[in-house]
């Protein structure tokens, strides 16, 4: 679902994931025709990097 919002609105995103300042320059990116897919491109990289981070803290939690 986080994947598909990135998509469609990739500001959205960072507040999912807890990065609201990221979300507003996002949103501030976003509003330019040309700055859509820089940040689309810039969501779906950081949802990843989250995804991630969660697997490692889950890893390391259960130790």
């Amino acid at each position: 679902m986080r994947l598909l919002i990135a998509f469609i609105l990739p500001w959205l995103t960072f507040f999912t994931i807890g990065r609201p300042f990221a979300g507003v320059v996002c949103l501030f990116l976003q509003i330019t025709l040309l700055g859509w897919i820089p940040a689309t491109i810039w969501a779906v990289y950081a949802l990843s990097q989250y995804k991630t981070d969660q697997k490692i803290h889950r890893a390391l939690g259960h130790r």
